[in-house]
């Protein structure tokens, strides 16, 4: 049986590495499946390119994942309509978190005959089984598929226990010599990252996050080490970006990870996202010693009022106090708010602006995003009872044309004005990282000339 892995591109001059896919390859090479991918990404490939590649070259199975988004949904309608449309049409299968939450909706939009809904491990084998006849498709947990015209919806699959399970991605399926360029806060020029999971879930239930997994399944310290490892050997890599929700799940957890870090000398840099009720001060010490040197902070709003209707489990205090240790320890805090959550207004927001302003080290360019209630997530539901949406097809077809546009408004803001207020805090933000950025430049080349530094390399930016 041959699969080909479709990677879809996303318009960006670096990609992020698809991990998802990468565990899907891994699976099925491990299982005697030949395996190709086709990097749309890398090569800016149209879809028309797409429908030729497969006119010449024959797949059994073809399969694409996504994520929610405005931009993903439309990426996957034109995909689609290339895969349909061609001559030797394979048996097409999406997933990710895009289609999961509404699998009927995408089956009619896309055409697909399946879809894999939440973690896709075990059930794409089961579901290859379907495809060649050895098993029915109603017994395939994890699934919607093509029954006769109508889409039936199977029971959900339980969660992998133990991730550890898992094999590595297969790195060698895919451009890393395109994936390691990307850039990440304090990154030098000379450095190479790539992405990895500690873990996967979360523990916390914010109201307009979407997730399928409850809870938090970390993997194991060594394994996490081995695969740092091999992507040193093997590619070269010395920063390494953890994307899961939540590398920090505990204390405990987090210094266990870093002690042996440090233990293993790794030698390496690495970011994660993080909790700041966990920031504390003695963990945080110990993260920069094993290499730490950014923590992306979901803080999501500077009112306590509007932290509590969206389930943050955060307040202000914590927040300040957090960001202050962080940043006494040497690390870089990554600061995302959002705004139009149930009880934002324009108070909320300049709250926000404020905070951001205080805090800010020029790590980044931070701005300000309309919160987005995702397919699946409370945030969604929310937004159906109040008579604010109707379905799937209403958010993707009418409401969610661009991420920092408005979708969903659950504010008491007419929707110009909503636009107005984003739009004035945000030019206060940009405004403010330029001219630090200004100040800068102007101190390398007052270091420059007036001090003769002969290790100046250009005035640069990656």
């Amino acid at each position: 049986m041959r699969v080909l892995l479709i990677v879809y591109d996303n318009d960006s001059y670096i990609h992020w590495f698809p991990q998802g896919l990468a565990y899907i390859a891994a699976v099925l090479r491990k299982n005697g499946i030949d395996v190709t991918v086709y990097n749309q990404d890398k090569h800016h490939y149209s879809d028309d390119h797409l429908k030729e590649y497969l006119d010449k070259n024959r797949f059994d199975i073809v399969g694409v994942s996504v994520i929610a988004g405005y931009y993903q949904y439309r990426k996957l309608l034109g995909i689609s309509g290339a895969i349909n449309g061609s001559k030797q049409r394979p048996f097409y299968i999406i997933g990710g978190h895009g289609p999961s939450p509404d699998p009927e909706f995408f089956m009619r939009k896309t055409g697909a005959d399946a879809i894999v809904i939440g973690e896709g491990e075990i059930t794409v084998l089961e579901l290859l089984d379907a495809v060649s006849g050895k098993r029915p498709f109603s017994s395939v947990k994890g699934i919607a598929y093509n029954d006769g015209g109508k889409t039936a919806v199977n029971e959900r699959r339980p969660l992998i226990k133990d991730i550890d399970t898992i094999p590595f991605p297969a790195f060698d399926l895919f451009p890393i010599d395109l994936y390691r360029l990307l850039r990440m806060p304090h990154t030098r020029n000379s450095d190479f990252v790539m992405p990895m999971l500690s873990g996967r879930g979360c523990t916390f239930r914010c109201t307009f996050c979407y997730r399928m997994d409850k809870g938090f399944r970390p993997r194991s310290n060594e394994a996490i080490i081995e695969e740092i490892k091999l992507l040193k050997r093997d590619y070269g890599i010395t920063f390494i970006a953890f994307s899961d929700e939540l590398l920090m799940s505990s204390v405990q957890r987090t210094e266990s990870l870093c002690e042996d870090f440090i233990k293993a000398k790794l030698n390496i840099k690495w970011d994660c996202n993080g909790r700041l009720n966990y920031a504390k001060p003695g963990m945080l010490k110990v993260m920069k010693e094993a290499g730490c040197v950014f923590i992306n902070y979901g803080i999501e709003a500077m009112d306590d009022i509007v932290l509590k209707n969206m389930k943050k489990a955060l307040t202000t205090g914590q927040i300040i106090k957090g960001i202050e240790a962080t940043l006494s320890a040497g690390i870089s805090p990554g600061f995302n708010i959002i705004f139009g959550n149930i009880g934002d207004n324009t108070e909320t927001l300049r709250k926000g602006v404020e905070f951001l302003l205080k805090y800010d080290d020029g790590a980044q360019l931070r701005h300000i995003r309309p919160v987005t209630p995702y397919p699946g997530s409370p945030l969604y539901y929310e937004a159906m009872d109040r008579g604010l949406l109707k379905d799937c097809e209403d958010f993707y077809e009418n409401k969610h044309t661009n991420s920092d546009l408005l979708s969903i408004n659950f504010t008491e803001l007419s929707d110009d004005r909503f636009h107005e207020a984003l739009f004035e805090a945000n030019a206060v933000l940009i405004k403010n990282y330029f001219e630090k950025k200004s100040v800068s430049v102007v101190k390398q080349a007052e270091k420059l000339y007036l001090g003769k530094d002969a290790s100046f390399r250009g005035f640069r930016q990656s």
